[in-house]
């Protein structure tokens, strides 16, 4: 049982790409049917970089999730990887990998979703304007309603914080 200071404190904003990184777990529920997101953000422009699906809520969910991001974005040395105190981000695998690959973990403080707001955020967006606008028939159906989601969120929603682009625009526009 390993738990991180909160080293995001609430600063949101990041000045670069893969300064700092929200994640969190959260669960799909339709139709009797229930899911597991794991997923990660990057502050910088709310890019999801990473995220898995699952039937199960266990660690491997989390570090299969933290692979996917090291793999997709390589350099992660010296990351930010913020989340709650769920059982998962207190595993020491969890830790044990994040260690290897030079990142630093911070924590909310226990019991205060506010302390993860911009995941949480992501989460609610996902839910209302994917998930509830459904009657999933099978799990599978609800997983490709998801990544379907994800990109449409990561390539086409825009937001107006990111000056009315979406993610990905944001990065190639500012890069």
């Amino acid at each position: 049982y390993v738990v991180s200071d909160n080293h995001l404190n609430r600063e949101f904003q990041a000045k670069r790409p893969n300064e700092k990184w929200v994640t969190d777990i959260t669960y799909l529920q339709s139709n009797g049917i229930r899911l597991y997101l794991s997923a990660i953000k990057d502050l910088y422009n709310n890019e999801i970089v990473a995220y898995q699906i699952s039937h199960r809520n266990d660690v491997r969910l989390v570090i299969d999730t933290v692979k996917l991001a090291i793999k997709r974005k390589k350099d992660v040395s010296g990351i930010l990887l913020h989340s709650d105190q769920g059982f998962q981000y207190t595993s020491r695998q969890y830790h044990g990998l994040l260690k290897q690959y030079n990142i630093r973990a911070s924590m909310s403080r226990k019991g205060n979703c506010l302390d993860n707001a911009c995941m949480e955020n992501f989460f609610s967006h996902l839910k209302t304007e994917c998930i509830y606008m459904h009657q999933f028939k099978t799990a599978e159906e609800m997983k490709q309603a998801v990544i379907q989601y994800i990109e449409f969120y990561n390539n086409e929603r825009i937001q107006t914080k990111l000056n009315s682009c979406s993610p990905r625009e944001y990065l190639t526009t500012a890069a």
